[in-house]
């Protein structure tokens, strides 16, 4: 048992931001996907849970199911993943319904895939090596990964097992990830839709003014230097 467990430590590639997402084959609460056919020409976002019937994933997913339409309405599809199996995954979505109070009975808006050999785990460097189940097999840690239209990682954000995650952060910076895919900017600290955003530092002035007709304004600091620039969205 000891050296099976110790192997799981040192095969843990994981992937990095800008490769392409792996076109993974998993089983599923809505069957049997292949990632990117998903995935289509949608944005996605991929978080994993260490187990099914625990209490903090159940919180997780029931928020993420409450903010499945605002998701939605961005574009991404959504999908969980946890080692349980579908059979247990489909029994622990009416907990997670039942959690938000949702008297319909309907499932979980989104489908979860049923990592039980921990294959897509290892692949995507998603196991928490201090978290263990009764066997002493490590668990998954709170991944989140958004994927782009063009299969690219564009986001990975990693928790413990012990830390849930915060959903609104995570719409806040898929916002982020969709303007600036599409314009010459970057969102600064603490940075909500509609805000200004700063012009990026690889672009001139002359090239900042013609990008953004309505100009934008310059954040003097001691330096004297001028690379803080802010204009709107």
């Amino acid at each position: 048992g000891g050296k099976c467990t110790r192997s799981w430590k040192t095969v843990m590639p994981g992937i990095l931001l800008g490769d392409v997402f792996p076109n993974f084959e998993a089983e599923t609460t809505i069957g049997k996907i292949q990632f990117h056919e998903f995935l289509g020409n949608s944005w996605g976002i991929l978080f994993s849970h260490p187990r099914d019937f625990t209490p903090v994933c159940t919180t997780e997913l029931a928020r993420a199911a409450k903010l499945h339409d605002e998701f939605k309405k961005r574009d991404v599809k959504m999908i969980a993943l946890s080692i349980d199996s579908v059979e247990d995954h489909r029994k622990w979505s009416e907990d997670i319904m039942s959690f938000n109070q949702d008297k319909t009975c309907c499932p979980v808006p989104f489908p979860i895939i049923a990592d039980g050999k921990r294959e897509l785990s290892v692949l995507l460097g998603m196991l928490d090596p201090d978290e263990r189940d009764k066997d002493g097999m490590p668990l998954t840690a709170r991944c989140v990964f958004v994927v782009g239209p063009d299969k690219r990682l564009k986001l990975s954000i990693l928790y413990p097992a012990t830390t849930g995650r915060n959903f609104d952060e995570i719409l806040r910076v898929i916002d982020s990830l969709q303007l600036t895919a599409t314009k010459k900017v970057a969102t600064p600290v603490d940075w909500q839709p509609g805000q200004e955003v700063m012009v990026i530092p690889s672009l001139s002035d002359e090239e900042a003014n013609k990008l953004f007709p309505a100009g934008y304004t310059l954040k003097e600091v001691s330096s004297g230097k001028k690379y803080i620039r802010y204009t709107k969205p």
